[in-house]
């Protein structure tokens, strides 16, 4: 019986449906948030809305009985079940702000489709090179903003009154956000030079130290693609070498029986 859900809930058409499922509930939850939707087919999404959970319990459920406590040694099937969790929430009281949660069903794709995966793997991958970075910016920050503070406050406290206020700013001036006409040329009107502050600290973080994660992510994601394309070709080789066993086993068992005929043609 257990051979028998475990194929089953394992098997591609499964997760076929699963995605499929997982694709329609987030449509269904998007459109809840649409009063005329709701005024329309209230009723009848908040039935499917139950309905698909029902079908997620029922198989994180059917993997608990199956894997029992190896189903906490993966990771994704964790994910899945703390995002199942979240719908199950009451939808009165203090937790009822976390049923708006009900959305992270929609990252279960996550852990079913492959690729994303090795998306999700080769950011993870990429964490401990960005932490360098994100110190490295906070730094740049850091400095930028106290210098801002000193240079520009007095005359434009709205943007550079306080340390956070400058860090701020300089955050959306980074983006590169209305950071000419809007923050830029107002602050040059007063101070002609502003222009040897502003622009360095552009090319030191938007074009730089962005950049860096940009690169470390596409190394990430590199390395993770390697690693898979490494398991695949292991999975290749050690799969011909069982076929090669098996034939040179054949080979013998031919030599074996053909050699016994011999004998009895001459006995």
């Amino acid at each position: 019986m257990l051979s028998k859900l475990k194929a089953f809930i394992e098997s591609p058409r499964t997760e076929m449906v699963i995605i499929c499922l997982i694709i329609v509930n987030a449509i269904t939850l998007g459109m809840e948030t649409s009063k005329t939707a709701m005024e329309v087919a209230g009723p009848v999404l908040l039935l499917v809305d139950r309905a698909l959970l029902t079908v997620f319990v029922l198989e994180i459920a059917a993997k608990l009985i199956v894997y029992r406590f190896k189903f906490w040694h993966d990771p994704w099937r964790i994910f899945d079940f703390i995002v199942v969790g979240f719908a199950l929430l009451p939808s009165q009281g203090a937790l009822s702000v976390l049923r708006a949660l009900r959305i992270l069903r929609v990252l279960r794709l996550i852990s079913l489709v492959p690729s994303l995966r090795r998306v999700v793997g080769g950011l993870i991958a990429a964490l401990p090179g960005m932490g360098s970075i994100v110190l490295l910016m906070a730094l740049i920050f850091y400095v930028f903003s106290v210098m801002a503070t000193k240079l520009y406050g007095a005359t434009f406290p709205e943007w550079f009154g306080s340390l956070g206020a400058s860090a701020y700013t300089l955050f959306q001036i980074m983006t590169l956000e209305s950071w000419s006409m809007g923050i830029v040329r107002p602050v040059m009107e007063v101070y002609p030079l502003a222009w040897m502050f502003f622009v360095p600290f552009i090319l030191s973080t938007a074009f730089t130290v962005l950049n860096l994660f940009i690169g470390i992510i596409v190394s990430a994601m590199q390395s993770e693609h390697e690693q898979t394309a490494d398991a695949d070709r292991q999975a290749i080789h050690e799969e011909t070498e069982a076929v090669l066993n098996e034939v040179r086993a054949l080979r013998q068992d031919v030599k074996e029986l053909k050699a016994q005929l011999a004998e009895a043609r001459a006995g």
